[in-house]
């Protein structure tokens, strides 16, 4: 039976625990700045929190095909929203909390981190790149999916790759590591770009579709995603050849190692068992809501070869 560890806090920690401060996270590769309460967190809060309340809350997207979304319903759905249901079961087990009642909040790029820190949510459920500057202030587990960023742009626009964006727009979505590497890749090819953020990835693509912006830089899975859904999706291809590896992981509170604990095992279990294989065969192989559109992504030699070796210390 697990035990709450509540120990007498020093002098030090006392002063700390009541400070309420002004903290502006400039991670690098595009984190916006926000506010947030300050405190000391022990190792179990999480895990002492879902224990005594018999609730967890998990974050969901409503654009980030396949990864969570939201289908014809309003419910969340999509690859990584599986995987957390899966996380969520491991920590009702190791609880013995059976049905655990489970609540979402909807976040976007800029809003996800905000809601982990300030506890807001337990499990960050969707496509976020798990990085050495990004683990300063969160915990990730292993990878579940490895993207690339490219790029989309109207099928006639004659733009192929990163060298055709001289004097071009180009958008990408606030609070993600693409911004960052658009613009060293600006800085060093002197390329001129007009870069310009979007509050989350469908505006990002609307600016293509209404022709203010030539290309919108993303996540290649996530752009073959918007594209499968539109109106007409021929009228767009994905193009460029791959400027980033994004290794994406479910995100939660670092301070809580517990959790981390947990986590960890059940996701390397999702790995080894074999279950990892089914989940992506039905998001990225199979026709999936709410248009029944197949995405017919083979699993890349890179996020086959993380399952060899799997690991939460990536992208450093």
């Amino acid at each position: 039976m697990r035990v709450s560890g509540m120990t007498q806090p020093n002098s030090l920690e006392n002063k700390m625990s009541h400070v309420i401060g002004r903290i502006c996270l400039a991670v690098l590769r595009g984190l916006t700045c926000f506010i947030i309460v300050t405190g000391i967190a022990h190792a179990g809060e999480t895990l002492d929190r879902i224990e005594r309340t018999g609730a967890i809350t998990l974050t969901n997207r409503d654009t980030s095909i396949p990864f969570s979304y939201m289908d014809a319903s309003g419910k969340p759905i999509g690859y990584t929203v599986d995987i957390c249901m899966k996380l969520v079961d491991a920590i009702s087990a190791q609880l013995k909390r059976p049905g655990l009642k489970v609540r979402f909040v909807q976040v976007n790029p800029s809003s996800r981190f905000p809601a982990i820190i300030e506890g807001k949510a337990d499990l960050e459920c969707g496509p976020t790149t798990n990085n050495a500057e990004r683990r300063k202030i969160v915990s990730f587990t292993i990878p579940n999916f490895i993207a690339s960023a490219k790029m989309v742009v109207k099928a006639n626009s004659g733009i192929k790759n990163w060298s055709d964006l001289r004097d071009r727009t180009v958008v990408t979505t606030k609070a993600t590591t693409n911004a960052q590497s658009i613009a060293e890749r600006n800085n060093v090819r002197a390329l001129n770009i007009r870069l310009i953020e979007a509050n989350d990835d469908r505006e990002s693509f609307q600016k293509i579709v209404d022709g203010k912006a030539d290309v919108f830089a993303m996540d290649d899975v996530l752009l073959y995603g918007l594209k499968a859904n539109v109106k007409n999706p021929d009228d767009y291809d994905v193009v460029g050849s791959p400027l980033t590896v994004e290794p994406y992981a479910i995100m939660f509170s670092r301070q809580d190692l517990e959790l981390k604990k947990i986590v960890d095992t059940e996701m390397a279990r999702i790995i080894q068992s074999g279950e990892i294989y089914s989940l992506y065969r039905k998001w990225f192989n199979s026709p999936i809501p709410p248009n029944g559109v197949n995405l017919n992504m083979p699993m890349n030699r890179l996020l086959r070869a993380s399952f060899q070796f799997p690991s939460d210390k990536v992208a450093d």
